[in-house]
């Protein structure tokens, strides 16, 4: 599975992530499926997690100066 981890998207996790509580929500899993249901469920949001802090650190903040002209700013963290 690491394969399919390390091409997957954003999007793929979060629907992942989405489907596993889904799942564990409805409540009609075996102990064993439900355990391996949060255990992707936990991949899945960490994988996202990992997403949006890569996306947080290519972030650009695009201000004007005192003169109108575009500069690019790195985004600094609160």
């Amino acid at each position: 599975m690491t394969d399919g981890i390390e091409k997957e998207t954003f999007e793929a996790a979060l629907k992942a992530l989405e489907g596993a509580v889904q799942s564990l929500e409805r409540g009609e899993l075996s102990l064993e499926k439900a355990l391996s249901c949060f255990e992707d469920g936990v991949r899945s949001a960490g994988l996202c997690r990992q997403f949006l802090q890569e996306v947080e650190t290519r972030l650009e903040l695009l201000l004007k100066d005192s003169e109108g002209n575009l500069r690019v700013e790195p985004h600094k963290e609160e």
